[in-house]
């Protein structure tokens, strides 16, 4: 006789089921209409991104024939940048809300095309991430990664622009099909979801426009009253200027300065003490200095123009380019070059004074440079050298 063990009933293994999402808005006309915003926030930061990286750090090719005027044209471009920047924040924010849903799709991959469709869709959001949550980092001059900011900045940003662009021809019938309110697939949505949606839309707009006022006062003068959100108020700061590199950060002090000389490299190089270079022929301009964090003040600066110093060394003004060396002891700008177009600028100026009154240390006593239409980090601080090149 064989004796056999009772047979057990299999437990029920739950089925695993993707969550359903019954919130509405979760739509292609959502997703489009607030695509739009995102990608015209999107390609103003790409086309301005592209003005400051190449004004920091021109190709050879270029560094000559940089314009000098406007002498506003940074201060306007880097603070439509980080504006619009700030902007596309909320509205990236608005965008993944829309859309997030399909994440969760199920099946997940439904053919080899899908499996790429859905991988470029993975490469634009985090390289969209990436590139709004650094800029924002960089604005607050926060640095918590081991890499160099501009050169990554500047890669991730082609990065996206290329994934936006791939995004938009793999998804141009779904996004053509619910451009408007009349378009065939716009059309086919309930129709009590307009008036949601319009909502949701004013929403996203009033939310762009309170960081925008909030934060463009940095920039822009006007708005300076409402600047609550910025970390930097134009009117901060010594001699009524914000300061990002203090004279303690770069390694000078007033004791190192006692033997200070202009040393002036060329054809007939020669070194001028603070007393002689104050003897100069003196000029003046009212300029902005325009940072790359967003930040602008116009100033009065006055000084002795770079190009007299350079023809006085055998230079050509206008056809000789500039090595400015400053006295910081390190620093990705400790040495920076001038190209012909800024070194002939009557407004190019080896700086002595700032509102009438000397440099402090901070803003770079003796001797800084202060020119048209350029990055701050350029305006080189604590200057001892000028090599004609």
């Amino acid at each position: 006789m064989t004796f056999r063990m009772p047979r057990l009933p299999r437990p029920e293994v739950p089925r695993i089921r993707p969550p359903e999402f019954k919130g509405r808005l979760h739509d292609a006309r959502t997703a489009t209409s607030v695509g739009r915003w995102l990608g015209v926030a999107f390609a103003v930061c790409f086309v301005t991104g592209l003005v400051s990286h190449y004004l920091q750090q021109p190709p050879g090719w270029l560094a000559d024939d940089l314009p000098a005027r406007p002498v506003w044209g940074y201060w306007l471009t880097q603070g439509l940048h980080v504006a619009t920047g700030l902007a596309a924040i909320v509205l990236l924010l608005v965008k993944l809300w829309a859309v997030y849903p399909r994440l969760f799709a199920w099946p997940p991959v439904t053919s080899v095309r899908h499996a790429l469709e859905r991988l470029s869709v993975a490469v634009l959001v985090a390289a969209a991430v990436f590139e709004l949550l650094t800029g924002l980092l960089n604005i607050a001059e926060w640095y918590p990664w081991p890499f160099s900011f501009v050169p990554v900045h500047f890669a991730v940003a082609w990065v996206v622009t290329g994934s936006i662009l791939l995004h938009i021809a793999v998804k141009a019938p779904e996004i053509m099909a619910h451009w408007s309110k009349r378009s065939a697939g716009a059309l086919a949505l309930p129709a009590e979801d307009g008036a949601d949606r319009r909502s949701l839309l004013l929403g996203m707009g009033a939310a762009v426009g309170v960081v925008t006022l909030t934060t463009a006062g940095q920039a822009f003068p006007p708005l300076k009253a409402l600047d609550l959100l910025a970390p930097r108020h134009p009117d901060h700061g010594p001699q009524g200027l914000p300061v990002n590199r203090t004279a303690a950060a770069a390694g000078v002090s007033a004791e190192g300065l006692g033997e200070w000389r202009l040393e002036v490299a060329g054809p007939r190089p020669y070194t001028l003490t603070l007393d002689a270079l104050r003897a100069m022929a003196r000029a003046r301009a009212r300029l902005p200095i325009a940072c790359v964090e967003g930040w602008t003040v116009q100033a009065d600066w006055g000084g002795v123009r770079v190009r007299d110093l350079v023809e006085r060394a055998g230079g050509r003004p206008g056809r000789d380019a500039v090595r400015v060396t400053s006295l910081e002891v390190s620093g990705a700008y400790r040495v920076m070059e001038m190209g012909t177009e800024y070194v002939d600028d009557p407004l190019t100026l080896l700086a002595l004074t700032l509102n009438g009154q000397p440099l402090t240390l901070d803003h770079g006593f003796p001797a800084r440079i202060i020119a048209p239409n350029r990055p701050g980090v350029l305006q080189t601080k604590w200057v001892h050298r000028l090599e004609v090149l």
